[in-house]
């Protein structure tokens, strides 16, 4: 069956986003428990691009896939999990990349790199980190895993601040979220 992305998040509405949400059937990964480590050789870099033995993947298919299996530990370790393994993964800043944001009614709805939809909330939280001279936005996506905002997407979501308050805070989905590091 061939890949059909969402569409643009410009043509939907917070409904049709939360239904596409939804929708995504991950595997149960926190219901398994491998017996085996290992190390994947495998390396999210900053960009967002995914490594194996040094080499991009150009499949996206398989970033998609890999992306499912994809935890981050209390530790901050991140693993690639299945039934039978646990493998380490090198993810040099997040291990997704935010790269559209759209305000829809209440929610903050983000397309990440892999082409998943997440709406900022109680769930998925957004965290303002560097300093005031470079900051860094970043979102929860699950299990622990975050996706950094791209430029385009920062930019896009200071103005959606300043068009709506005076301090730099946006609220999604009930909840409000700085943009100015602590």
């Amino acid at each position: 069956m061939p890949y059909e992305p969402p569409p643009h998040l410009a043509e939907l509405t917070l409904a049709q986003i939360a239904e596409l949400v939804a929708a995504r059937k991950l595997p149960p990964v926190e219901s398994w428990n491998p017996q085996q480590i290992t190390e994947s050789h495998m390396r999210i870099a900053a960009d967002g691009t995914w490594f194996h033995q040094g080499d991009p993947i150009r499949r996206e298919a398989m970033v998609r896939a890999f992306a499912g299996l994809l935890t981050r530990d209390e530790a901050g370790h991140h693993w690639l999990v299945t039934p039978f393994e646990k493998s380490a993964i090198e993810v040099e800043d997040a291990a997704f990349i935010a790269v559209d944001v759209a305000r829809r009614d209440a929610g903050l709805a983000f397309r990440l790199n892999t082409d998943e939809l997440v709406i900022a909330g109680p769930e998925n939280r957004l965290r303002a980190a560097g300093c005031a001279d470079t900051p860094a936005l970043y979102l929860h996506v699950r299990r622990g895993c975050e996706a950094r905002l791209n430029r385009s997407t920062y930019q896009q979501l200071a103005e959606i601040a300043l068009a709506e308050s005076d301090d730099w805070r946006v609220s999604s989905m009930g909840e409000s979220f700085s943009l100015v590091p602590q």
